[in-house]
This record gives C-alpha cells, sequence and structure tokens, in this order.
C-alpha cells in the first residue's frame, strides 16, 4: 500500500464514520464497534442524519435540473437507496457520477455503485478526501473538468479537525472545478441544539473519531469565494428550492449550495 494512501483492508475493531452514518440511517452494513458509537449518540441523531440526507437529494436532484450532468461525491459512504447517482440519473440519464471514500467496506459495495443507467457512467474511488490531488486526479478519468459540475461533500468536512486544514482541502477541491461549476456541503453543528454537544462530542471521542462540529461563523468560510444559491447557508431542513418546503425542524446541519463564478 502507498504510504497516505487509504487501506484495503476492513478493520472491525474500530469504528468508522460511514458506518456509524449507515447504522443512523437504518442500515445492515456496519458492525458492532459502529452501533456501539450510534447507540451513545443523541437519540436526535438518527432524525438529524435523515434530514441532511433528504437535503442531499433536494439539492442533487435540483441541480440536474439545472442542467448539471456531471457529480463528484466525495465521502459518499455506505449507499442507501435512493444514491446521488439514482437521483440524477432519473433527471439526466446521461450523467456522469464518480463516488469516492476512504471505507473499504465501500469498496464492497461498488459494483451496486456502478449500475446506473447504461447513458452515463457511475464509477467509485477509493480514496481518502486528505489528498484531494489523488481525487482530482482519478476523477479525471471520468469527468470532464472543462464543463461544470458538481462537487458533493456530505457530512464530511466535521470529521476533519482544524490541523487537518478542512478548509486548504475545499478550496483545493473548489479551485479545481471551472466557472459555472457548485459546491454542495452540509457540515455537523451544535448551534441549534447546544444541549446535546458533549454528548455528541462523547460518544465520537470513545469511539476514537475525531469530530469538529462549527457554528455557522466556521461553516461560512467553506464557501468563500463562492455564490451561495438562496437560501443560502441554512439548517438542513430549511434549504429547498421546489415546493411544497419540507417540515421546519431543528437540525444538526448547515447545509448550502454555492456557485463558482
Amino acid at each position: 500500500m502507498t504510504a497516505g494512501m487509504p487501506s484495503s483492508r476492513i478493520d472491525t475493531s474500530k469504528p468508522h464514520p460511514a458506518r456509524v452514518y449507515d447504522w443512523l440511517l437504518g442500515g445492515k452494513d456496519n458492525y458492532p464497534v459502529d452501533q456501539a458509537v450510534g447507540e451513545k449518540l443523541p437519540a436526535e441523531a438518527r432524525a438529524n442524519a435523515a434530514r441532511n440526507r433528504a437535503f442531499m437529494h433536494r439539492a442533487s436532484g435540483w441541480l440536474a435540473q439545472q442542467g448539471i450532468d456531471q457529480f463528484l461525491d466525495i465521502g459518499t459512504g455506505i449507499p442507501t437507496s435512493p444514491n446521488l447517482h439514482q437521483i440524477v440519473q432519473a433527471v439526466t440519464p446521461r450523467a456522469r457520477v464518480v463516488y469516492a471514500d476512504n471505507d473499504p467496506i465501500v469498496l464492497r459495495h461498488a459494483e451496486a455503485l456502478m449500475v446506473g443507467r447504461p447513458e452515463g457512467a457511475t464509477e467509485y474511488i477509493h480514496a481518502d478526501v486528505r489528498q484531494p490531488g489523488a481525487i482530482l486526479e482519478r476523477a479525471g478519468e471520468v469527468l470532464d473538468f472543462g464543463r461544470p459540475l458538481a462537487l458533493s461533500l456530505i457530512a464530511l468536512m466535521h470529521f476533519l479537525p482544524d490541523d487537518q486544514d478542512p478548509y486548504g482541502i475545499t478550496r483545493t477541491l473548489v479551485g479545481a472545478l471551472p466557472s459555472g461549476s457548485y459546491l454542495v456541503l452540509s457540515h455537523g453543528t451544535a448551534d441549534q441544539h447546544p444541549e446535546l454537544r458533549q454528548e455528541t462530542e462523547s460518544a465520537y471521542r470513545k469511539g476514537e473519531i475525531s469530530l469538529r462540529m462549527r457554528t455557522r461563523g466556521e461553516v461560512e468560510p467553506f464557501f468563500e469565494g463562492l455564490d451561495l444559491v438562496e437560501p443560502g447557508l441554512v439548517s438542513a431542513t430549511e434549504w429547498y428550492r421546489e415546493q411544497p418546503a419540507p417540515v421546519y425542524e431543528r437540525s444538526g446541519f448547515y447545509v448550502g449550495v454555492a456557485r463558482v463564478p
């Protein structure tokens, strides 16, 4: 294995954020260590995961309706149907989607991930967001970076502490996108339920998973230099472009969609 590249061996002795998220969404592709973390999280965590995923569905579908037919989804996690490629290819069958994740269990689902519309393409990269250059290079074999595309960072950057330069990584990724592209991002926060912050951080810490929930002011820099699409940077259930509006509920995520000028 090349130094710095993610291992292809599944370690069932340590929890992984993608598998914890799968458990929160009611999935079956997780292990007791992942379940143990999930069970220590506040009861609202499952609802927050569902609200976050619903945002991904709305944002991806809207972008496809705007003519975006290329998507790079980093930190995709274990597929829960409908996944991003199913959403966008239902609108634009020719859409090309590249998924990237560092959890080897996702690799076992690559065959399922790649079953998209024959007019389009669905590919998977086993890679870590902390190596953005490697992701961009491999994604360029499928996507045309000379045309607009959507970069999706859903429920990912809060697992990168400040010393891993999450803002710099995002700027590197966005910097490779041509004008007319979009960034779709959701990020964990305790702004709307500060009373749950300690319980949430403790659960992940006991699972040896880094978690850096951020305030609205700390999430804003991820969109620096970009044009936020209305309604701007909001909580997960407040973002929508088409009626009917989702039912408003407090959320553990800030979300936004922004255009590259």
